[in-house]
């Protein structure tokens, strides 16, 4: 059972050394942060390859999705991990910031219902910590 969210390296990845970003072997640039894979120490102040969108033609863009109930593409992408992710954090916060007593209710939940995902079996041992803590 994985004891994080965050996936493992593939055979054909590495890790940025400026932004921890999983890169493709085949990139010589990170394409978070945009540093020169092989030649970091030339690209102290390298600009990121993708920058997020600021002024007024992204609060523009923000208030048309507004207007007619449109999510943002990358809520409608990762609502699962982010949700996952707030359910993780939630228990953590509750349980004092160890992540091992998570793992370990998460775990036990999973005894309870083998065919449960990882979210329900998140929920659930939220609930009963609740419970169990009032």
């Amino acid at each position: 059972m994985p004891t994080s969210l965050i996936p493992p390296l593939a055979e054909d990845e590495f890790e940025c050394a400026q932004c921890g970003a999983y890169v493709h072997i085949t990139l010589s640039r990170c394409p978070n942060c945009g540093i020169n894979l092989y030649e970091p120490e030339d690209d102290r102040y390298a600009e990121p390859a993708f920058r997020k969108e600021s002024g007024a033609w992204a609060k523009l863009k923000r208030s048309v999705r507004g207007l007619f109930g449109k999510p943002h593409p990358a809520d409608e992408l990762f609502a699962g991990a982010l949700r996952e992710k707030a359910l993780y954090d939630d228990l953590l916060r509750k349980v004092g910031g160890d992540r091992a007593v998570v793992e370990r209710l998460i775990a036990f939940e999973k005894e309870q219902r083998p065919e449960a995902t990882r979210m329900t079996c998140l929920g659930n041992a939220i609930r009963r910590w609740e419970r169990e803590n009032r």
